[in-house]
């Protein structure tokens, strides 16, 4: 089959005003085999790991480069974006982090406008910029794009002595997409 994986290669092009646009270029490709452990598979099927032998450059997947990437037929998958608006819920308080004083866990305190977090939406773990918060509203600005759908569930972490805490988790309603290159 034709498989296509997004964002792919992400570029930073110069746009009239001077400013930059983010483009997203997929990755095209054809499935050469499909391997479960040392099965090898006629077709697959969701649930378990598979490995997917295509003929895509190595240079593109050296390094864990497609990580967080999404693989799918070509055409058929969700758009790529670049800023995510989301419902949100904190937790009360935040998980395996003591006080100082050695009482009771800390509170986690609200969003605020220009904090960075860390935004987890399916398996891409991405830093996110909080651009507006209400009260379970949120415009977050991710520095990765990512292909996701609306309706998606997300996680969200803060930086907390100099690791990541999950503080809550949100769906997300609508983005900002980016362009997206067909060859």
């Amino acid at each position: 089959d034709e498989i296509e994986v997004r964002p792919g290669i992400v570029t930073k092009k110069e746009s009239g005003e001077g400013g930059t646009t983010v483009v997203c270029s997929p990755i095209f490709s054809k499935i050469s085999s499909l391997y479960a452990e040392s099965n090898d598979l006629q077709y697959a099927v969701p649930g378990g790991l598979i490995g997917v032998g295509t003929r895509i450059d190595p240079t593109l997947t050296r390094a864990d480069r497609l990580v967080g990437q999404v693989l799918g037929l070509r055409g058929k998958l969700p758009e790529v974006f670049a800023e995510i608006e989301i419902s949100y819920y904190l937790l009360r308080r935040l998980l395996g982090v003591k006080t100082s004083d050695g009482g009771k866990q800390a509170k986690v305190q609200k969003l605020t406008k220009g904090e960075i977090l860390m935004v987890n939406i399916g398996s891409t773990g991405t830093g996110g910029k909080v651009e507006g918060a209400k009260s379970d509203l949120a415009k977050i600005s991710l520095t990765q794009p990512v292909c996701t759908q609306e309706g998606e569930k997300i996680a969200l972490s803060r930086r907390v002595d100099k690791h990541w805490r999950l503080i809550g988790w949100g769906e997300i309603k609508r983005g900002k997409k980016i362009e997206v290159l067909e060859p």
